[in-house]
């Protein structure tokens, strides 16, 4: 298929699908990773583990991202929607990542940001638990974590989304801002929340044409 894009070699894109950490949405996988590679740009979907507390999760996918670049990938993109999106945002941003479990950059489709709002409780009690203190809701929240040297987001969202509202894209979006963090956000006037692709969900479907050129501008290789 002719993208209209070059390829991405040395650049390795890991899919994230959401599911609230106690499933994984089948249509924010496998479909997104053919996407993915339609447009030029090699992908995997990795199924993190469910219905453990944090860090598991971020612990396996950082496993996962040292064996995609132990197979020769230089530079690791994540893709993550909902609480895939939240996962690739403690990946890309929490301290304490060795230099082969780095990533370079991050999309995230109406991701769960905050720890700290009482949104989409029954995920933060999963990964975090009823009585999870001030300090760890704080450290699994991406707004927290965002500092000048964290890599470029794409972050999109819906006005509309009743499960995950657009305040967390809103908060995670002025974190990156204050710190100087190149970034592009987009926040469509409808749709509801789990588009995934988006295919036929009308402006909100425009997001990938918005993502494409946005991903092959983070993984060409630095000039």
């Amino acid at each position: 298929m002719t993208t209209g894009y070059p390829g991405t070699p040395g650049t390795h894109m890991i899919v994230l699908p959401g599911g609230g950490y106690a499933e994984h949405a089948a249509h924010e996988a496998e479909p997104v990773a053919s996407w993915l590679g339609e447009i030029g740009v090699q992908a995997s979907v990795f199924r993190y583990p469910l219905n453990v507390r944090y860090p598991v999760p971020l612990y396996a996918l950082r496993a996962e991202i040292g064996r995609r670049r132990a197979a020769g990938a230089r530079r690791i993109g994540l893709i993550g929607f909902s609480a895939g999106g939240h996962l690739a945002g403690l990946a890309a941003l929490a301290p304490a990542a060795v230099p082969d479990q780095t990533v370079q950059f991050a999309v995230l489709g109406y991701a769960i940001t905050s720890m700290q709002t009482e949104t989409y409780r029954p995920a933060r009690l999963i990964l975090l638990g009823e009585d999870a203190s001030p300090q760890l809701r704080r450290s699994a929240s991406l707004d927290a974590l965002v500092t000048p040297q964290s890599p470029p987001f794409f972050v999109w969202h819906t006005a509309e989304d009743p499960y995950v509202p657009p305040e967390h894209t809103y908060r995670f979006a002025s974190a990156l801002a204050a710190s100087g963090v190149p970034h592009a956000v987009h926040v469509f006037a409808h749709g509801p929340h789990s588009l995934g692709l988006a295919h036929g969900a009308g402006e909100a479907a425009i997001w990938t044409t918005l993502a494409s050129a946005w991903i092959h501008e983070q993984a060409a290789p630095p000039g």
